[in-house]
């Protein structure tokens, strides 16, 4: 049963990707294939840069997910390497908070430009979606190593 659970998860990591991937390539062929208005062109760019940079952490951490998925399966959930994948989420999570952060002022501009109040909140969004994420996997490397430490404790035990 936990075998079927974990190649679930997998499935949903990658499923998560591919349209992350797709719409990256294929949003960028369609920005470069259709003209920006030049009024926006100023507010756009730096948007599309900080989205465009911001999927390399993205991918990042599904790929930290997969290796603690894979601990999962070899039974070494209770390990620094699964720690250690936690932790590099958190960090994904953080530079991904703060890459929107720094977009944010852009999405104010053109919201303000084209009269769209509730860009602001889509804009916001991201960050704190990668604020739980990251506060999520701090918890749990927390707990995870003090469960190995509480483990490694019970082994030295006679």
């Amino acid at each position: 049963m936990k075998r079927y659970s974990t190649i679930f998860l997998k499935i949903a990591v990658i499923l998560i990707g591919v349209p992350v991937l797709a719409l990256c390539i294929f949003g960028a062929f369609r920005l470069t294939n259709n003209p920006i208005n030049p009024d926006y062109a100023n507010m756009i760019y730096p948007i599309l840069a900080g989205v465009l940079v911001s999927v390399v952490p993205f991918f990042a951490a599904l790929y930290q997910a997969l290796k603690l998925l894979g601990h999962i399966d070899k039974n070494v959930a209770f390990s620094e390497l699964s720690v250690k994948a936690l932790k590099n989420i958190k960090y994904c999570a953080v530079i991904i908070s703060a890459l929107y952060v720094v977009v944010l002022p852009f999405v104010y501009l053109l919201a303000e430009k084209d009269d769209a109040p509730g860009l602001i909140i889509i804009g916001m969004t991201p960050i704190f979606a990668s604020l739980v994420i990251a506060v999520f996997s701090a918890v749990l490397q927390r707990l995870l190593k003090e469960a190995i430490d509480i483990k490694s404790e019970n082994d030295l035990t006679v």
